[in-house]
């Protein structure tokens, strides 16, 4: 039998193979390492490789632990269990039921569709624009539905500016080459690139007189400029799921990873209360301003959108054709019609919620939290209460005729969120993995492994923390390239901290960058699902978005490091080692001063 055939029958099945071999090659673990730690990092390294493989769904290898802990004596189930539903998971929860009320009636569209008329059309302000837009709604919707989102309206923006893709394409085709299968350089068959089906393709033929235009240049300008056209869609396509993807760190309901710091500080450091809405906000959202200025000076050099058109107008084709999308958009935004009663209630209670979190206990001043009792009221709390009014609030504007016109319909009022809704959007199997995320790091705590670990990594205490910083968070953002980063965190997060109590350095130092590292996953289409909803639009090349990536991810790392160093320190205070996180040495401290007691007295005797 030949090779390929074998090759491609063990590819067919290797997630059966993955759940068959993984189990027995761990084996040695159980009989190698100190019975609890040993068994407790073979359920660790079991789930860490169905998850980075898929061999089984996510949610269902984030279930293991409630097989594999009990049945092993690592932790009873009564502890383990809770561990499926936190508060954080209520906070969580509370986000994705905001987003869900704020797609159902539209907002985010509209939202999006006035940055965009701000902004203006030249494709760098576009790019630009479109960062914006996508980083601010993946604050609060899902990156997935941001970016699922912002595509069609970046596709129709585009067929207003440039015409038809195909015919692009076309034109694109080096004259010298009768077979025309040359675009940018890549041998690529024009028919195997499937077209994206947009809602404005009909408006591309508004556009047809661009052809008139062309007949008035040489074949090699109309090669040129076809080929700075193609790359502006590239780059348009592109940032849209970099910019979901930077602005989800900005908000601890923006994406998972964020929620898991909270859950296992709560878990590893119960008297660490310096982390909650407010205060990463405050520390978060600068450093996405930052990364996303960069990035979109990155985007834009490389794609052709910054040139002294940035600056100065010109009276052109191009000139022509941004006025078609400025009215694309205008009139996109003209059929919206005026803010509706659902619309306007949304925007109140979108305002009141995010008012109430970031207030809450913001750390730089006394937020409301102080009205009442003391570690009672959290962002959960919040988010809780905010959201249970979106079932029960109408979604149209209530009238005191209704009860004195007997003609009026008696239908029944809709409210701004339905239960129905509610269960269609919301991604239980994301709140299942942050739960299993929370029972391995109570696991990995209660077993001692966590310490076990810790332990073997003091070498690196010889590394400097700023440099350390650096490593860890390009370290995490090259893993999750190939891992959910929710998995990566799960798995990282609690070796972190205790790297970190080893090293006497404060573990938010290590820890915040870890997290915010996680979500920088911009080189393969597979690393994120923004990023493979972008690939599948067929436009985009692997060595695309390794390109592009590649340096995303080196300024990530560095908008980090500064973002840690600079106004991270001030808020965390993170140059000392806290009180909170003094547990183990405490113990450690009182053993040894008994011990020396005992030694005085005895000398005295």
């Amino acid at each position: 039998m030949k090779i390929s055939v074998v090759s491609k029958k063990l590819l067919s099945v290797y997630k059966q193979l993955v759940l068959l071999l993984v189990p027995l090659l761990l084996l040695p673990l159980l009989f190698t390492l100190p019975e609890k730690e040993g068994k407790c990092l073979y359920v660790v390294l079991l789930m860490a490789m169905f998850w980075c493989t898929e061999a089984l769904p996510l949610a269902v290898t984030a279930m293991l632990p409630v097989c594999l802990f009990p049945t092993l004596g690592i932790l009873p189930s009564k502890k383990l269990c809770p561990q499926y539903f936190l508060e954080t998971n209520f906070l969580f929860l509370s986000g994705l039921l905001m987003a869900s009320s704020i797609e159902e009636w539209g907002l985010h569209r509209r939202i999006a569709l006035k940055v965009l008329t701000i902004v203006g059309v030249k494709p760098a302000w576009l790019i630009l624009g479109m960062m914006l837009t996508s980083s601010f709604l993946s604050m609060w919707l899902s990156n997935t539905a941001t970016t699922a989102m912002m595509l069609p309206i970046a596709n129709a923006i585009l067929e207003s500016l440039f015409g038809d893709l195909e015919t692009l394409k076309q034109k694109c085709k080096s004259p010298d080459d009768p077979e025309g299968d040359i675009i940018n350089g890549q041998s690529v068959k024009l028919h195997s690139l499937p077209s994206v089906p947009s809602e404005k393709r009909m408006l591309a033929m508004d556009g047809m007189d661009l052809m008139d235009q062309s007949d008035m240049m040489t074949s090699e300008e109309i090669q040129l400029e076809s080929q700075y056209q193609l790359k502006v869609w590239k780059g348009f396509l592109i940032c849209i799921p970099y910019a979901a993807s930077i602005g989800g760190t900005a908000t601890l309901t923006g994406t998972a990873p964020n929620l898991i710091l909270i859950g296992q500080l709560k878990s590893h450091f119960p008297d660490c209360d310096l982390i909650n809405f407010g205060s990463w906000f405050a520390f978060a959202f600068p450093l996405m301003l930052i990364f996303l200025f960069f990035g979109w000076i990155w985007i834009s050099y490389l794609y052709g959108g910054l040139n002294t058109r940035l600056c100065f107008k010109k009276s052109d084709h191009r000139a022509e054709a941004e006025a078609r999308a400025r009215a694309l958009i205008e009139d996109d935004y003209r059929k919206l019609g005026p803010l509706n009663f659902a619309e306007g209630a949304i925007s109140f209670f979108f305002a009141l919620f995010a008012i109430l979190l970031f207030t809450r206990d913001p750390k730089f001043f006394s937020g409301w939290s102080v009205f009442f009792k003391k570690g009672y009221v959290s962002d959960a709390v919040t988010g809780v209460i905010i959201v249970s009014i979106l079932f029960f609030f109408p979604s149209q504007k209530p009238s005191l005729s209704w009860w004195f016109d007997p003609k009026a319909s008696n239908t029944p009022y809709v409210p701004l969120l339905s239960w129905k809704k509610a269960q269609e959007s919301v991604p239980w199997n994301i709140i299942l993995l942050l739960g299993g995320g929370f029972a391995m790091a109570k696991a990995c705590e209660e077993s001692g492994l966590a310490s076990w670990i810790g332990g073997h990594l003091q070498p690196l205490a010889e590394v400097p923390p700023a440099a350390a910083v650096m490593l860890i968070t390009a370290f995490l953002a090259g893993f999750t390239e190939f891992a959910s980063n929710t998995a990566t965190i799960i798995i990282f997060l609690p070796v972190i901290a205790e790297l970190a109590i080893r090293v006497s350095i404060n573990p938010l130092y290590f820890m915040i960058p870890a997290t915010v590292g996680c979500s920088y996953a911009f080189m393969l289409p597979v690393s994120t699902p923004p990023n493979s909803i972008a690939f599948a639009s067929g436009h985009l090349m692997v060595k695309d978005m390794v390109k592009t990536g590649f340096v995303m991810n080196i300024l990530g790392v560095l908008s980090v490091t500064l973002a840690m160093n600079t106004w991270g320190v001030a808020m965390f205070d993170l140059h000392s080692y806290p009180e909170w996180a003094r547990p183990i040495n405490k113990t450690a401290l009182l053993t040894g001063v008994h011990f020396s007691s005992v030694q005085s007295v005895n000398a005295t005797l």
